[in-house]
C-alpha cells in the first residue's frame, strides 16, 4: 500500500501542480477498490497505470485509492476541477452490487467515446471471456480524458494496450491540435 494515496473520502490529497506550470501532460489515476482503501488488500492495478503515465512523460498524481461508489465520483470531480489531461480509473466496473465507477463516471462526461469503451472490451475478451462483462466506459469532460478500466492486471495491460495507440491523439484534439497535424503521412507521401 504504500504506493498508493488513500483517500477515505470525498477529499483528496495534494492535487498535481496547477494547470499552466508545466508543458508536461498530467494524468490522475484512481483505484476503486474498498478492501484496499480498507487495507485490508493491495493495490496492484494503480501502480501499474502510473508507472505507463510516467513511463510516456507525464506528471502523475495517485494512485489514489478510494472505495467503490461515491467516494470514486468525488476524486473525479476533483481532478477534473485540477484539469487535468486523462482520468484513468481501475476497479469497479463489472456487476457486483458495489461495482459503481461507470455510474460514477457517466454523469461527469460531456462526450462518451463508446469505440474506445468497445475496443478495451474486444482486447480483454481476447484474453478472457468474462471481460465483456466490463461496463467501463471512455469519454471527455471538458478537456480532460476519462476512461474506465477493469480492476484485473490483465484488464489494465489490455487497457493500456489500447490507450498507446490512441491517448496521445485524443489528448491533442482536446487541446485544439488541429487533425492534418496528427495524421500519419500514407506510403504514397499524401496528406
Amino acid at each position: 500500500m504504500s504506493d498508493a494515496t488513500v483517500a477515505p473520502g470525498p477529499t483528496v490529497p495534494d492535487g498535481p501542480t496547477p494547470s499552466g506550470s508545466s508543458d508536461r501532460r498530467r494524468a490522475v489515476v484512481v483505484v476503486a477498490s474498498t478492501r484496499a482503501a480498507a487495507g485490508t488488500a493491495d493495490d496492484t492495478t494503480g501502480p501499474v497505470i502510473r508507472d505507463w503515465f510516467a513511463g510516456r512523460g507525464w506528471l502523475v498524481e495517485g494512485p489514489v485509492v478510494v472505495a467503490d461508489g461515491e467516494p470514486v465520483g468525488a476524486v473525479l470531480e476533483a481532478a477534473l476541477e485540477w484539469g487535468v489531461d486523462a482520468v484513468v480509473t481501475t476497479g469497479g466496473t463489472g456487476v457486483s452490487p458495489t461495482d459503481a465507477t461507470p455510474e460514477m463516471t457517466l454523469p461527469l462526461l460531456d462526450r462518451e467515446l463508446p469505440g474506445i469503451a468497445e475496443e478495451l472490451r474486444r482486447r480483454g475478451a481476447a484474453s478472457t471471456p468474462l471481460a465483456v462483462l466490463s461496463r467501463g466506459l471512455a469519454g471527455v469532460a471538458g478537456g480532460t480524458f476519462v476512461v474506465n478500466l477493469p480492476g484485473s492486471r490483465g484488464g489494465v495491460r489490455d487497457g493500456l494496450a489500447v490507450l498507446e495507440d490512441v491517448l496521445d491523439h485524443v489528448v491533442d484534439q482536446l487541446h485544439g491540435v488541429d487533425h492534418a497535424q496528427n495524421r500519419h503521412p500514407s506510403p504514397e507521401g499524401a496528406a
